[in-house]
Order: C-alpha cells, then structure tokens, then sequence
C-alpha cells in the first residue's frame, strides 16, 4: 500500500513531505542503477521477488508506467464512516467533495495516465454509497492495524455495500481513532487493494486531522468549510483517490522513487485565496471552497498542478 506521509508543517504549510523512518534514507538515495518500488510505508523500497522493477524509461515525464492496471471509465468512491460522526458536518463536506470531484478540470489531471493499450483514465467518479453514521460504531475498537482497516470494508461490503472492483473504498476515522502502523506519526492516510470475496478491492484509510493537526493538517483551526479535521481530510482523500486509479495494484504508474503521482507534489497548493471566513482555499468543487494538494501531470517535462 502507499501512505500519504506526515508534513513538516511546524517549518511550513507548503514543505515537501519527510519520511519518519530510519529507513527514509533509501528513498532520497538510491542507486543509479536501481528503481525503488511504492513500500507501503510512504517511501520506495526495493523491489520483492513477483514484483515489477522495470527502470525508468529514457524521455518520461517524471514518472514510469510499469505494466500494471489502472482504473479506467467511472471510478465509484464508497465511504465507511467509521468510529463516531453524528453531528458532525464532515459527513456533508466530504460527501459533497465527492459528488463533485469527477468531471473537474483538477481530477481531470488524471486523464493523463494511460495503460499499456494507451487507454486513459476517466474524468469520472461517482459517489456511489456509505455506510450509515447515525450510531456510535467502533466494530474493531478504537486502534486499528492495517488488516483491521481491511476488515472494516470487508464488514461494510458484507453489510450491504456492493463489492464494486471498479470502486474505492474510504475508510473515514473520526478523531478518536489510531491506525497503528503509523498514522500521525509517519502518515496521514494511505491506499492499497486485498482479496475481498474473491476480488481485488481498492480501498483507503483516511486518519481524521483533528487527532494530530500540526501533522496532518494544512491550516488549523481556521478552515473553508469550518471544521478543520474534514478540509484536511478533503486533501488526503484527493490524495489517495487519485494514486488510486493511476496505480491501484501498486505497480503501474510510479517514479524511480517508488513515488505515486499525489506523493510528487504532497503538500503543496500552489495559488490560494480567501474565503468569506479569512481560510484559505485553491479551488471550488460544487458550491464549496477546498485546499487540496496539486497532483502530477503526466504531460510535457512533468509538473504538479490544480487543473488540467
């Protein structure tokens, strides 16, 4: 899996984003000769036995297609309100993030990775269900691991959610719970895909800001929408959703670095302005105002951007 990694928020809103790991020192230098593949961690690591590591092909644009699928026509997003929502407006903003972030001149920066049949992405995502937040529900307690993060969206497919392998599976904590493989601490969020009734479902944690602000979000308390923990979950979902459709697997669409599209350009915003509450925001998707990371064009030399 590839996790959006922890910004170094106390020097500045926009630097770049910094592995926790001793293990980080892989990812700024590796050899010359070899390309590093998406760790699951939020920085490459040599590649395991069954694993793609074709080197980067001379004249890229910054980031390599390896063979692998991506996810092409209409990408369903499914959210799994997980832990405890009642009364809290995230439910509104995010779901109205994503009703509205397909067809959008920033998603549609997506349409410029393509498969092996030169077969692009899709400007198109559907916000096609979620599970209910009307009751208090910590089903696998309050810390989850990796695999119980898995476990929460095999319960919400086996609950009723279709099992969609055209379809992304966000698994929205709220400030209460932990991811303890790192959350806070090494990422933000992150995605992957697992066997879920015998088929490859994409799915992504999504860790709540609120629970570790100077880590995981952009500009607190102050925010667009007036709650600080869904704006910056806003980018993180942005983040994960567009990683992906452009490498689902984790072998399709990565850099030298194992490096995602959304890991190349992690916590910067490019040109902002004002909202009516004095936050800053970079772009309206519906009738709301968001700050949402820039994405990797896959385009001329390569370069991150809010619009395409």
């Amino acid at each position: 899996m590839r996790k959006l990694m922890i910004s170094t928020l106390a020097a500045s809103m926009l630097a770049a984003m910094v592995a926790t790991s001793a293990n980080a020192a892989a990812v700024l230098a590796p050899d010359d000769d070899e390309e590093l593949v998406p760790s699951g961690k939020g920085w490459g690591q040599r590649a395991t036995p069954g694993h793609a590591n074709n080197k980067a092909r001379p004249g890229t644009n910054g980031i390599t297609y390896h063979g692998g699928p991506l996810m092409l026509g209409t990408t369903n997003t499914y959210f799994i309100w997980y832990g405890e929502w009642r009364g809290n407006t995230a439910t509104s903003i995010l779901s109205d993030l994503a009703s509205s972030i397909g067809d959008s001149s920033y998603f549609n920066i997506n349409t410029t990775y393509y498969n092996g049949n030169n077969t692009h992405v899709s400007n198109a995502v559907q916000y096609a269900g979620a599970t209910p937040t009307d009751k208090k529900n910590y089903s696998r307690g309050t810390a989850l691991s990796d695999a119980g993060v898995q476990g929460v969206v095999s319960d919400a497919i086996a609950s009723g959610l279709p099992k969609d392998t055209n379809g992304v599976y966000f698994v929205l904590t709220s400030a209460d719970v932990n991811e303890t493989s790192g959350f806070c601490t090494q990422y933000c969020g992150w995605h992957t895909h697992g066997t879920i009734g015998g088929s490859d479902i994409k799915y992504a944690f999504i860790g709540n800001p609120d629970r570790c602000p100077s880590a995981c979000s952009a500009q607190f308390p102050n925010s667009p929408n007036g709650n600080a923990g869904a704006d910056g979950m806003a980018s993180i979902i942005a983040h994960e959703l567009e990683e992906a459709v452009t490498d689902p697997d984790l072998n399709a669409w990565y850099d030298q670095r194992g490096q995602e599209n959304a890991d190349k350009c992690a916590w910067t915003f490019g040109a902002t302005y004002s909202t009516a509450n004095g936050a800053l925001a970079n772009m309206k998707l519906g009738s709301r105002d968001f700050l949402i990371q820039r994405n990797w064009v896959n385009a001329s030399a390569g370069y991150c951007a809010l619009s395409y």
